[in-house]
């Protein structure tokens, strides 16, 4: 899957080059490479790298090419590149969409940087290792351990996959790809509507200070037509500016985002500065980026969504595929998952514990889609994990603020990683900390802090509980305050010493159904199988009844969207061939109460 579109459409520069393919690949079991000097090319290249792999495929899938699904802690990656004749006089940028896990980046024998993080993205600047007339020699190692103080989400540490967890997806499973930046260049606009103002600040961060008084100018489009300009002095590395919508009609709103209306602006940034560096007298750099007219708040423990009840109709999907596991088989699934989504009557997805690359963002931006975004759990409570969490879900936060399908942040999943925080106060504490963090970083999204039960502070009651039909889950909503001061699936709801304070109530996980012709001793569904498709269906209805018929509950997640390979609950098999028709599945999940 070599992409022909920007690997990040929501900051995307003119001037770049893809590095997916085909790489020179290597096992390093005995962790011998570095101390050898594999990032050194020569003659032995072939001896050393004996191995192809298709980037950015893990090894462990079929799509890779190699297809070892056994233990490799230490492996290696390797290509040759030529810098772009459009790159001269510019600064080049390596860039990573993701490596999971640790991985040391060499440019013609010479240390680049190193990164820990498997899920987010990160680049060096690498202008001065690279031969402008002459091919350069790209080497990678990467380190992915068993270790269970990484975030590792559903990719799972032992030998053999169990339960609910997966095949691991080890090093580069995003795109890699170099990119041009004049010396001065932009790093990060992060844009927040107001549409009770009817505008949107924006803050932006520079590479560095300029060396004299820069100029920014903003061009604002609407559907390919310009609605505003504006040109701002820039005297700092930082700045924030204010855009003023003019509201087009004199009944109706600015054009607001929605999954009925994903209306999207356009925002171009324009930087333009003299230098004193490299003999450089003029510095342009040029950054297109979009947003949605969006706001989420709750007020009185109801959601809105730009300031009207919102009624969420969530599928939980946890993004494998059979080809490349966690990477999809081309540039169009992301699209086609966002379609398929839309067409069975959701109006939103929880993208449950993993960080996805951002053209699948943008899809649910464009389309019109809501997301709950999640954090891949650690399962290990130590120092080291919360670290690593910690980092990760920042740069998260930072990279996706823009994309106005996310409302909802969700870091923590059913205890997972915090397995004792039902009383532990080190560990309630901690997600304390991860829920003001994140309020700290977005104070425009509402946050789910341990979704599923034992929850401390969050804005959401987030409840999961896979009973078998609609009956027995109608009996549970219907006392629903003895309910908010219990257990479901004989888990409390809340930790001690926190409890119910009138946050909206969601179903966020339930279902789960399978078809018992599918399950055996390695397959398996929640609360036993259908029989077939009518009683699928019977079961499905009455689940979503029930919901429906508890007035103060503000919507669900139905598990799940796929199959994922021993978990056969999903509406559609692994490939996203459908199990029913969409059509029926449309007949019960478009429903609002």
């Amino acid at each position: 899957m070599k992409n022909k579109r920007h690997p990040r459409p929501d900051f995307k520069r003119r001037d770049w080059e893809n590095l997916d393919g085909v790489w020179d690949f290597a096992f390093d079991d005995g962790a011998i490479g570095e101390s050898k000097k594999w990032f050194q090319s020569g003659d032995t290249k072939k001896e050393t790298f004996p191995l192809k792999i298709t980037v950015p495929f893990c090894y462990q899938s079929p799509a890779s090419g190699i297809a070892d699904t056994t233990y490799h802690p230490v492996f290696w990656y390797s290509r040759t590149f030529d810098v772009p004749k459009t790159f001269d006089d510019k600064h080049v940028m390596l860039r990573f969409g993701a490596v999971d896990f640790e991985c040391k980046v060499w440019i013609n024998g010479v240390f680049a940087g190193i990164h820990k993080g498997g899920y987010t993205p990160f680049s060096f600047d690498i202008t001065g290792m690279v031969e402008r007339t002459s091919s350069n020699r790209l080497t990678v190692m990467v380190i992915d351990r068993n270790d269970t103080a990484q975030p590792r989400g559903k990719q799972y540490w032992k030998e053999k996959n169990s339960r609910c967890w997966y095949t691991p997806s080890s090093g580069i499973w995003q795109s890699v790809w170099l990119e041009a930046v004049p010396h001065l260049y932009v790093t990060s606009l992060t844009l927040k509507p107001d549409i009770d103002n009817s505008s949107v600040t924006g803050y932006l961060n520079l590479s560095a200070c300029p060396d004299t008084t820069a100029e920014l100018k903003i061009t604002l489009r609407y559907k390919n037509k310009t609605v505003q300009t504006a040109m701002f002095s820039v005297t700092d590395q930082r700045m924030s500016f204010v855009l003023r919508l003019r509201e087009e009609d004199d009944i109706d709103e600015i054009h607001y985002w929605s999954p009925k209306t994903p209306n999207l602006y356009t925002l171009e940034c324009l930087l333009i500065a003299d230098s004193e560096h490299n003999d450089i007298t003029h510095n342009v750099d040029e950054v297109e980026t979009y947003f949605g007219m969006r706001k989420i708040a709750v007020e009185n423990g109801q959601i809105l969504l730009n300031n009207k009840p919102l009624y969420q109709r969530l599928i939980l999907d946890q993004a494998y595929w059979e080809e490349g596991f966690l990477t999809p088989p081309s540039q169009d699934a992301y699209r086609q998952d966002v379609e398929l989504i839309k067409s069975l009557g959701f109006n939103g997805v929880r993208l449950h514990q993993k960080i996805e690359a951002p053209e699948f963002y943008y899809w649910a931006d464009t389309l019109g889609i809501l997301v709950w975004a999640e954090m891949p759990s650690a399962y290990q409570y130590c120092d080291e994990s919360c670290g690593y969490i910690i980092n990760e879900w920042k740069d998260f936060i930072e990279r996706d603020m823009n994309h106005p399908s996310i409302i909802c942040w969700v870091p923590f999943n059913e205890s997972w990683g915090i397995r004792n925080v039902a009383h532990n106060k080190s560990q309630q504490e901690f997600t304390a900390a991860v829920y003001h963090l994140t309020k700290a970083l977005d104070g425009t999204r509402l946050v789910s802090t341990n979704d599923g039960w034992e929850q401390t502070i969050t804005d959401i009651c987030g409840i999961h509980d896979y009973v078998r039909d609609g009956i027995q889950l109608g009996q549970k909503l219907s006392n629903l305050p003895l309910l908010l001061k219990g257990a479901a699936q004989e888990r409390m709801l809340y930790a001690d010493g926190f409890s119910y304070r009138g946050e909206p109530i969601l179903i966020t996980e339930f279902g789960g159904i399978a078809f018992s012709s599918e399950m055996n001793d390695q397959n398996w569904g929640y609360s036993g199988g259908a029989a077939d498709v009518s009683d699928f269906l019977e079961r499905l209805k009455g689940l979503v009844d029930a919901i429906l018929s508890c007035k103060d509950i503000q919507g669900y997640c139905y598990t799940q969207l796929t199959d994922l390979m021993q978990e056969v609950n999903g509406l559609a098999y692994m490939n996203r061939k459908l199990k029913i028709s969409a059509k029926d599945l449309w007949k019960i999940f478009s429903r609002s109460p």
